[in-house]
């Protein structure tokens, strides 16, 4: 739903987020649905309707599927998710004939509840957007925020087609280039890994039953997901392939024929047959973890204020955490009468989020300097290290409650209860 000319004259938020990808919606959605009475609003720079174009797709963990759920668009989005019923891990070259597995996780963590579905980005993008219409938010879509300020009572936010916006609250959700970071003055802690994520879709002749790999190779790890067979019944799975950035370059950008034989000798054959699905694509990866996740009137979400590497999946589930604290943070606020732009109440949602995700970058941080080498020595204590994790189920399942989202101090959208 586009409205720039309501935009013109609209002044009277309470908050306006800016992103329109899945951790904005949510959090506009969160919002509006615990407190009718707020004025919310989003603003997202991308072009109307370039959302469906996104032919990704994401691990959303237990976690993040109760508050999906609590939040009303699950029941849309379950037909189409696809259930991780197993995850394997190996450490091996790509040129090993035999992949000895190390680790396997059972894909539940109560009965009939997986520790994490695949879903298509824009089936998840798509059904936040049906929920924020439903609920009136604007959607201000195709203008980017140019600038703003802040006074004693809200913030005034200055889009590139002219508009002005007053809210009580900017939530900046624009990604890990931020611009609205920025502009807020918060500095990151930043460095590059020289590797860049293939993501691609693989079509495949047996079905995957669910499983999910992960593969550690000496360039970095490869991860098959599964999703949903497609409508005329093709098994599929989604590839999360990491590599030095200069070889990802030359494979994405290289003979697709090369590219499908370097597919091929990591995916291997145990599924029959594969073939490339769509444009297979590559992004630089980093650590970026903002110094400070708010600023006056301001709170970053997401990816805005973090982000990792792909190794644990973790992402997008670092994002809806962020999701769910900031919005029981502003509703109890709220609830309580007090303003909820102010410093000392977003300060209680950085409280809450900083260590979890400090914590989350060192840990990715870590596993992608532990496992993605060749160094003899290194690989026998790691692939020893998995193998006692293996052999000691209370350790297992501390993993898969850590991976699923369920730790302690989780919000209680995250726990499918209401705020």
């Amino acid at each position: 739903m586009e409205r720039k000319a309501d935009a013109k004259n609209r002044s009277g938020l309470d908050v306006l987020v800016a992103g329109a990808g899945y951790v904005g919606l949510a959090a506009a959605v969160s919002l509006k649905q615990a407190r009718p009475h707020l004025a919310v609003a989003l603003v997202d720079a991308a072009p109307a309707g370039s959302w469906q174009r996104d032919g990704r797709a994401s691990a959303i963990a237990a976690a993040a599927c109760r508050m999906l759920d609590q939040l009303g668009v699950w029941a849309e989005i379950a037909p189409e998710a696809q259930a991780i019923t197993e995850m394997i891990i190996t450490d091996s070259r790509a040129a090993d004939p035999v992949r000895p597995v190390f680790l396997t996780f059972d894909g539940e963590i109560g009965p009939g509840e997986p520790f994490a579905h695949m879903v298509a980005n824009k089936v998840l993008n798509g059904a936040l957007r049906r929920s924020a219409e439903k609920l009136g938010i604007d959607i201000i879509e195709g203008v980017a925020v140019r600038g703003f300020e802040t006074d004693g009572t809200g913030i005034s936010v200055h889009l590139d087609d002219g508009a002005a916006l007053k809210a009580r609250l900017l939530v900046a959700a624009d990604g890990v280039n931020s611009k609205l970071r920025g502009m807020a003055g918060i500095k990151t802690v930043k460095w590059e890994y020289g590797q860049s994520g293939i993501v691609c879709t693989v079509a495949h002749e047996r079905p995957h039953n669910g499983r999910a790999e992960e593969h550690f190779l000496p360039a970095g790890p490869f991860a098959t997901l599964p999703l949903k067979p497609d409508k005329d019944g093709t098994n599929r799975s989604s590839i999360v392939w990491v590599e030095r950035t200069e070889d990802a370059k030359m494979l994405v950008e290289g003979d697709e024929f090369v590219f499908e034989h370097e597919l091929e000798q990591r995916f291997g054959l145990k599924l029959g047959e594969i073939r490339v699905a769509d444009k297979p694509r590559a992004w630089p990866l980093g650590l970026t973890i903002a110094r400070a996740f708010v600023a006056s009137r301001v709170a970053l979400a997401g990816d805005a204020a973090h982000g990792i590497h792909p190794i644990a999946g973790q992402g997008l589930n670092l994002g809806f955490r962020d999701v769910a604290a900031l919005a029981e943070v502003i509703v109890e606020a709220d609830r309580l009468g007090q303003d909820i732009g102010a410093l000392d109440v977003l300060e209680r949602y950085q409280q809450w989020r900083r260590f979890d995700t400090v914590q989350m970058g060192v840990t990715t941080d870590v596993l992608n300097r532990l496992f993605s080498n060749d160094i003899g020595p290194l690989r026998a204590v790691r692939d020893i290290g998995l193998g006692l994790v293996e052999r000691m189920p209370r350790l297992k399942e501390f993993f898969i409650r850590q991976a699923s989202g369920l730790s302690a101090g989780t919000p209680k959208l995250l726990k499918g209860e209401a705020i």
